[in-house]
């Protein structure tokens, strides 16, 4: 299996996408002797070309162009990966499950879970009022 920086991936997109290592470069705040030594290694760890450079040319190759919609793809979900863990961050979601004394629950308790269901509609309780002592690790609570 080749060895695989996915940085390398994220910058190769950059570079096609700007359409060239200096413009790639001042959009990312990096050298473009950097990504361009990136490149190279990248080519060099894959076998292939991906673009054919010359001092005054920037061509994608084919195997170059179809390692970019990968690439571009992967950085796609890979934003969407995040975008899944923020959301799930900024609003709760899941269950909740509590246990407590009858007395609690219409005392305390009750009052107070009606506001909370109203703020967090995405959170789900299971909710169990009992008198007993509740081994709350063994019954899963």
């Amino acid at each position: 299996m080749i060895k695989t920086d996915l940085n390398d991936f994220a910058w190769f997109v950059h570079v096609v996408e700007e359409g060239g290592f200096a413009a790639a470069g001042r959009a990312l705040d990096e050298p473009k002797s950097k990504l361009s030594r990136r490149i190279a290694q990248l080519e060099e760890r894959l076998g292939v070309r991906l673009i054919q450079r010359t001092t005054r040319q920037f061509n994608v190759t084919e195997v170059g162009q179809t390692f970019y919609e990968h690439c571009k793809a992967m950085l796609v979900e890979a934003q969407a990966a995040q975008d899944a863990i923020a959301a799930l961050q900024v609003e709760p979601r899941g269950i909740v499950k509590l246990t407590c004394p009858v007395t609690l629950l219409h005392v305390h308790i009750g009052p107070m879970l009606a506001k909370f269901m109203a703020r967090y509609p995405d959170v789900s309780l299971q909710l169990e009022a009992t008198n007993r002592r509740v081994d709350v690790v063994g019954e899963g609570v």
